[in-house]
């Protein structure tokens, strides 16, 4: 197993007026999250928000501490985290607890959760686990959240080329979190882009 970790910078608004395109992809653009038997990490210095992946092939992955990063013991001990499976079937071990997620289910994961292992059902098919996690100051319980559970928000439209669904995962409505909400967006064929104007706000939940 190998990890690497990155971190990205805040920029403020005068200075992205000068940005060309090699910077802005310089500053906001994060790749390369899924490599065999390896976990990746970026940390943004935007509210300490946490893009990272774990694509477990060969063997099951650990989440490391990145003590350097976290200035904690283990990665959760003061976080919490999203995960979505975007990948083959596979498993995430919460503390010794399993659970199974197939393409596209969702998992919250507390605070001061110690082991995170994430796993995938075969080699040939490997899970893509993309996670997102975000600063806590309480613990709650994880929830398993199947895709087919979520009933999608559709947004956009042809004519703009936006139209999309909008899965919402962690919400209040459904998982309690400290400050995280997550979710997963499908551009609706043939639409080319996904944004949020404001002309179309999502329901309050």
């Amino acid at each position: 197993m190998t990890s690497s970790f990155f971190i990205r910078f805040s920029r403020s608004a005068d200075e992205m007026k000068g940005f060309n395109t090699s910077q802005f992809r310089e500053n906001f653009l994060v790749d390369g999250i899924f490599r065999p038997d390896h976990i990746s990490v970026t940390y943004s210095m935007q509210d300490r928000f946490v893009i990272g992946g774990a694509q477990p092939v060969g063997e099951a992955l650990a989440m490391p501490a990145f003590e350097d990063l976290t200035k904690a013991s283990f990665f959760l001990e003061r976080r919490e985290m999203g995960i979505i499976n975007v990948g083959g079937p596979g498993m995430v071990s919460v503390d010794g607890v399993a659970f199974p997620l197939g393409f596209k289910d969702a998992l919250y994961v507390g605070k001061g959760t110690r082991e995170l292992v994430f796993r995938s059902d075969s080699s040939a098919e490997p899970a893509k686990f993309y996670f997102n996690s975000v600063g806590a100051h309480a613990v709650y319980p994880p929830a398993l959240i199947p895709h087919q559970t979520v009933a999608p928000v559709e947004l956009g439209e042809h004519a703009t080329a936006n139209r999309r669904n909008i899965y919402q995962y962690i919400v209040t409505s459904r998982v309690q979190t400290c400050q995280l909400v997550m979710g997963l967006t499908e551009l609706i064929s043939p639409s080319t882009w996904n944004t949020f104007p404001l002309a179309y706000p999502l329901p309050p939940q």
